[in-house]
């Protein structure tokens, strides 16, 4: 059985319930409102423009590409150190996956140096066979945008050795292309000179078509102005630029960047939206997830109080979870949010984000509560200024 759209009543639309529910059904079928009936298509229409709502079939620009208004990361796949991985959990992320692109999302976020020990470059290998043996129609398969990112290692010192690293990205991603080719993070506060090799490598990318759009992770606002009058020079666009936003990761730095990036039309890509588990409600001081975020939660969520205690109340009120309503925060502030999926739970809570939007006054609630936090999110080390 598989799942398909079944459209809501309009006033469940208007309630801010999600706009459309899960059924069974023997054919897979995604309904976009130009495929509805004519009666259920006009009810739809109506009552999708009465308000700023956000649905899975409405997409978003980055550069060239069409993309859902949330993607999904994949750093967990892989992952035995931190998110605690298995092989044995392949089956399951394949059925998120599939999911996943069969409810719209088709943006999905990975990197070469994802996965642990022997199984390095893990999501990449299975972000392709998912995709692959995808059971849906083609063209849904085939509208996928992988987004990945190329590490800055110390041994990758030619703009070659980075087209090199891309080409074995797109042997693992079994693709010709590349959706968004990232840089991982700037090596400008340690290693500078490798800077330029790299940006150089970027372009070398996107000139031989291996990537239809470029991108950045972990800059910051004024790197950030370098790598952009770089590429300019090039004639290659700088399309997004993927930085740690949350409620948690929301200091002057973000909101500089961001203001940046909207003056010169990139797209923000928010990684870790939920502050890695700590806005979900589900932990506490007593409660504690394994591995070594144990500590950092440990250290952090005692000064959350105010904040999750908010977000609880407006997530009561308004029939959505904590999860829903942090990302769905994200989402109102312009960004495109990328929650990591483990389970096809994962996706179907990440789902219920899209379809509503938080109004002002809860945004301004919600932001002055994180800034009267006691605490913040420890941001990448590899974050430049």
């Amino acid at each position: 059985m598989a799942l398909t759209w079944s459209p809501v009543p309009t006033a469940s639309v208007l309630s801010g319930a999600p706009p459309c529910h899960l059924r069974q059904s023997a054919n897979y079928s995604l309904y976009p409102p130009s495929k509805l009936s004519s009666t259920n298509n006009r009810t739809v229409r109506a009552s999708l423009r009465l308000g700023p709502l956000i649905w899975p079939w409405e997409k978003v620009k980055v550069g060239p590409l069409t993309v859902s208004p949330m993607g999904f990361g994949t750093w967990a796949w892989g992952n035995q150190l931190l998110w605690g991985y298995q092989e044995s959990m392949d089956e399951v992320l394949q059925d998120s996956f599939n999911l996943a692109l069969k409810n719209g999302i088709n943006l999905f976020d990975t990197a070469d140096s994802y996965g642990t020990g022997r199984l390095n470059g893990q999501s990449e290998k299975l972000l392709g066979k998912f995709i692959s043996e995808f059971p849906g129609p083609s063209s849904v398969r085939e509208n996928v945008v992988i987004a990945t990112k190329f590490a800055a290692y110390p041994w990758r010192l030619t703009s070659g050795q980075f087209v090199n690293a891309c080409k074995s990205s797109l042997d693992r991603l079994q693709v010709d292309k590349i959706g968004i080719g990232q840089l991982h993070w700037s090596t400008a506060n340690y290693a500078p000179l490798q800077e330029k090799a790299l940006w150089d490598g970027l372009v070398a990318m996107y000139e031989k078509g291996l990537v239809q759009a470029v991108g950045v992770s972990n800059y910051g606002p004024k790197q950030l102005l370098k790598i952009y009058d770089y590429l300019n020079t090039r004639g290659v666009p700088l399309c997004s630029a993927q930085v740690q936003f949350s409620l948690l990761s929301m200091g002057p730095e973000q909101m500089e960047l961001k203001q940046v990036c909207d003056s010169l039309g990139i797209r923000v890509i928010a990684y870790s939206p939920l502050g890695l588990g700590m806005l979900t409600g589900k932990y506490n001081t007593s409660t504690l997830p394994r591995g070594p975020r144990a500590l950092l939660f440990r250290q952090i969520l005692p000064g959350l109080a105010p904040l999750l205690s908010l977000l609880r109340r407006i997530a009561q009120a308004r029939g959505k979870t904590m999860s829903q309503v942090a990302i769905n925060w994200c989402i109102c502030k312009g960004t495109i949010p990328i929650p990591g999926i483990k389970s096809v739970k994962h996706v179907e809570e990440n789902l219920g984000s899209l379809g509503w939007r938080l109004n002002s006054d809860e945004i301004l609630e919600l932001e002055s509560a994180a800034q009267a936090s006691t605490k913040k999110m420890v941001q990448n080390i590899f974050q430049t200024a």
